[in-house]
């Protein structure tokens, strides 16, 4: 499955590190590094964390697919 973050509207808050930490981290205070393709076993941490970004600047499975964002 595919995941695209929008790193000009991610904010750090770092919700998504704290739940998919196998597929977020945060590099310093501000910066996301990110695995833009997941196996199915992480599929529902990386969901939760995409529902717990407070600005909603990650996209999980079709809406990540190509022409996201």
């Amino acid at each position: 499955m595919n995941v695209v973050v929008d790193l000009n509207r991610c904010q750090g808050y770092a919700q998504c590190a704290f739940l998919a930490p196998q597929v977020f981290t945060m590099h310093g205070e501000e910066s996301l590094l990110y695995t833009p393709v997941i196996t199915e076993d992480q599929d529902e941490r990386v969901r939760r964390a995409a529902a717990a970004c407070p600005v909603q600047a990650i996209l999980v499975g079709k809406e990540a697919g190509p022409g996201a964002r």
